[in-house]
């Protein structure tokens, strides 16, 4: 298993909107993430750490403007924060090893699949196509990929 962490050098090279995302809790506006669209099979990944987080057999559209998926494709890598920011009640998604601020979780999602949402910011993360997973190392991965809805 690979050793995720909080790398400093990548953080440096992040772009403005990465960093308020990842380091400062921030989200990015609705409807403006790269990964919001995309259909492609294959893993996303912390962008600081690299560590696995969500897979594109778990994405759907949800319609609230974030990419959203159904659950972690690794709960070990994902942790989740009482937040009451904003004078809200949510459930903040942290990646376990890099730290960053990757969205929040409701309870609005899917029934047949869990019942869950995790709305994530494009900006914390980074797709690994499947055809690019066993060369980046998340081979372990590519099960979960195949089924893409």
């Amino acid at each position: 298993m690979a050793d995720y962490f909080k790398d400093e050098s990548v953080i440096a090279q992040l772009t403005p909107e990465q960093y308020r995302v990842t380091q400062e809790s921030a989200t990015e506006r609705p409807g403006t993430g790269a990964l919001l669209n995309n259909k492609a099979p294959g893993i996303y990944v912390d962008i600081v750490s690299g560590e696995p987080l969500f897979a594109s057999s778990d994405k759907y559209e949800s319609g609230c403007g974030w990419p959203s998926f159904t659950k972690p494709i690794e709960h070990s890598h994902v942790e989740e924060v009482h937040d009451t920011s904003y004078g809200m009640n949510r459930i903040e998604v942290r990646s376990k090893h890099g730290d960053s601020h990757l969205g929040h979780v409701f309870n609005d999602g899917p029934i047949d699949r869990g019942g869950l949402r995790y709305c994530i910011n494009s900006a914390s993360l980074r797709f690994v196509p499947r055809e690019e997973m066993e060369a980046q190392g998340y081979g372990a991965y590519l099960d979960q990929v195949e089924d893409v809805r």
